[in-house]
């Protein structure tokens, strides 16, 4: 009879001691919980939120930097990040809208849809420049509400940097005080980086651009951008296109900037038929940066140029 009565207590003693095992493990305090997890399209949204969130927070970027993020597909993993995010940063302006939607939806995170606290459109903390989509012969993609590729210009980012330090306090008010710390000195580092950079360039400079996801230079560099390599946005470099710029510079001066990802083929064209120096550059800093990373990928935009 006591071995019977020594069976039935073991279990219970055993459950009891895991159930209060496990209770103390969740009461425990922990970083990770009270953390944000942080999804972002972009490298350089990704950046921003590192900077600020520091060990409060872990950032996934989604789309790569060497890829054009308005050419992406709505990945199963890409669902999968955003069903566990706290918070979604999303560029907006339509850079993201072949894609990002769907991931949303196949996501069934009510806490990053638009509208919600948890999603962050960098777009609408800004003021964009006019988008060159809405002029002429309005053949590729259009950008209605603005030009999208802002990240070019540390100015903004430096506004969009203390809107997010605000929205990540707001979700997690125990580190506020710390995000909005981070927040402004990730701003004053931005404009203190370009500044510092412009007054290196020399003044006056004449560029070719691919698309306009480096017209953001001439907001913050002494650049002026005379030409595109695309004949309408979206639509391939043509060799009528070409011959038209090479007679419209010839007998001037310039440098011709594309992304790494773009065709070098219009480019070397220019190169050839103006003398003029072609860069091919990278338009995120790496999908792992904190804001060093962005700050060095300014450096290369910059030092393409010619200096005083």
């Amino acid at each position: 009879m006591s071995y019977r009565k020594t069976r039935v207590r073991m279990p219970r003693a055993l459950a009891a001691l895991a159930s209060a095992a496990i209770l103390a493990l969740l009461l425990l305090p922990s970083q990770a919980a009270a953390g944000l997890n942080i999804v972002a399209t972009t490298a350089t949204l990704g950046a921003l939120a590192r900077e600020i969130g520091g060990d409060e927070a872990e950032v996934r970027v989604l789309a790569p930097p060497d890829r054009d993020a308005h050419d992406l597909d709505a990945r199963p993993s890409f669902m999968a990040a955003l069903r566990r995010a706290d918070m979604l940063l999303e560029i907006g302006a339509g850079l993201e809208e072949g894609w990002l939607p769907a991931a949303q939806r196949g996501a069934r995170n009510r806490t990053i849809n638009s509208g919600q606290p948890g999603h962050f459109r960098a777009a609408d903390m800004i003021e964009l420049r006019h988008s060159i989509t809405m002029d002429g012969p309005n053949m590729g993609h259009a950008h209605e509400e603005g030009n999208p590729h802002f990240n070019g210009d540390p100015r903004r980012l430096a506004d969009i940097a203390l809107a997010l330090a605000e929205r990540m306090g707001n979700l997690r008010p125990d580190h506020a005080a710390t995000f909005m710390e981070r927040g402004e000195r990730t701003a004053e580092r931005l404009r203190d980086h370009a500044e510092a950079l412009a007054e290196q360039v020399e003044p006056g400079q004449r560029i070719v651009v691919y698309h306009e996801d480096l017209d953001y230079l001439e907001e913050w560099l002494p650049v002026e951008i005379v030409g595109y390599l695309e004949p309408a946005p979206g639509i391939p470099p043509t060799a009528r296109h070409l011959r038209s710029l090479v007679s419209d510079l010839e007998g001037t001066e310039g440098t011709v900037l594309y992304a790494a990802f773009q065709p070098a083929r219009g480019a070397e064209f220019l190169e050839r038929n103006l003398g003029w120096t072609s860069h091919a550059v990278p338009l995120d800093p790496p999908a792992d940066s904190s804001l060093d990373g962005y700050l060095e990928l300014m450096t290369t935009w910059a030092e393409t140029l010619p200096r005083q």
